[in-house]
């Protein structure tokens, strides 16, 4: 046999048919880079970066959108991560944070995905002092300040972010004073569900209360009505009376209203169809009730609004809003009647 017959051993870190693909053994693996080729990192790697970016004190706002209304409500902002990759179209962001003396990072995208939990975010992401927590009161002292009747939207276990934020967005949209949310089996007020909002969160007062239920009894108790959808109620959404104090409660997807909320609905509308899809997601139901609102209220509701009052409210901040309001008879039970459903 030959030399150039015999059976050559492997070279060293080089291929050989079935043996492992892949760096030799103790060969460094390649990291994130500002630019350049697209290179990996390990898990590990990645999770150091995360927990060195954002304390427990800190939240993630992530995409162009919801970071611009962050900045334009003046957030207090820790740091702006920036994909270089996506540095000039962001161009205008980073100078405004530059202006600000807010530090910028340049990070990989994949870094932003796990802060914000999604990869929509269009390699921006600002990291900013967690939200001060709103409470019932604020969102009638906000009405109060406003000079109108206050209108409300509650939100019974809506658990899908998009949902969430899109609601959110609606909300804003038509002059909301806040929201009320349940705090349990809700979805939480996560990146994605920000950017969902396209960051009209930042406009809007958001409370989380222990029990919705009984929120919404202390709202009847002031005279606000509460209304939510259902299929089989028997007047429709349009011939529905939606003016003066209002909260509109929406259902968690699938399961709608639990009951408890249900005994506290003064008015059950009709969303018709005419397809044959037999009911609308919650955003979507939602905004329509929302809108609909909109349109009955007076003509002052959807007209600049005037500088917000501080969160601190008067030793009765509602009356001066409900003076003129007809103030429901207050509930005897727990087993509170509905109207129309």
């Amino acid at each position: 046999m030959s030399d150039d017959q015999r059976p050559r051993p492997p070279r060293p870190g080089g291929f050989r048919p079935g043996g492992p693909v892949g760096p030799r053994p103790g060969a460094a693996r390649p990291t994130f880079s500002a630019g350049g080729a697209r290179q990996w990192a390990s898990r590990r790697a990645i999770s150091l970066q995360v927990a060195g970016m954002v304390g427990p004190e800190h939240e993630v706002i992530a995409g162009r959108r919801p970071v611009e209304e962050a900045f334009a409500a003046r957030r207090e902002a820790v740091r702006l991560l920036v994909v270089p990759q996506r540095r000039d179209a962001l161009q205008q962001m980073v100078l405004h944070a530059t202006a600000l003396r807010i530090p910028i990072i340049e990070v990989e995208g994949a870094l932003i995905g796990q802060l914000s939990g999604f990869d929509g975010h269009q390699g921006v992401a600002l990291v900013v002092k967690r939200r001060p927590e709103a409470a019932p009161e604020d969102l009638l002292a906000r009405a109060v300040a406003r000079g109108e009747a206050p209108f409300l939207l509650a939100l019974d276990g809506v658990e899908d972010p998009q949902n969430f934020g899109s609601l959110i967005r609606s909300a804003e949209a038509v002059g909301v004073h806040g929201l009320l949310i349940g705090s349990k089996g809700a979805a939480p007020l996560s990146p994605a569900a920000i950017k969902a909002s396209a960051g009209a969160v930042e406009h809007l007062l958001v409370a989380r209360v222990e029990n919705l239920a009984d929120e919404l009894t202390a709202l009847r108790l002031r005279g606000i009505r509460v209304v939510g959808a259902e299929a089989e109620a028997a007047q429709g959404y349009r011939e529905a009376d939606l003016r003066g104090p209002l909260c509109i409660v929406i259902g968690a997807e699938g399961r709608g209203l639990s009951p408890a909320v249900r005994r506290r609905v003064d008015l059950f509308v009709r969303i018709p169809m005419a397809g044959k899809v037999a009911s609308l997601n919650a955003a979507v139901a939602g905004s329509i009730l929302l809108f609909e609102a909109l349109g009955q209220r007076p003509f002052t509701a959807q007209s600049v609004p005037v500088p917000e009052a501080p969160l601190a409210s008067p030793s009765d901040p509602v009356a001066p809003a409900l003076a003129d309001a007809e103030v429901l008879p207050a509930p005897e039970s727990d087993d509170l009647p509905h109207v129309g459903g």
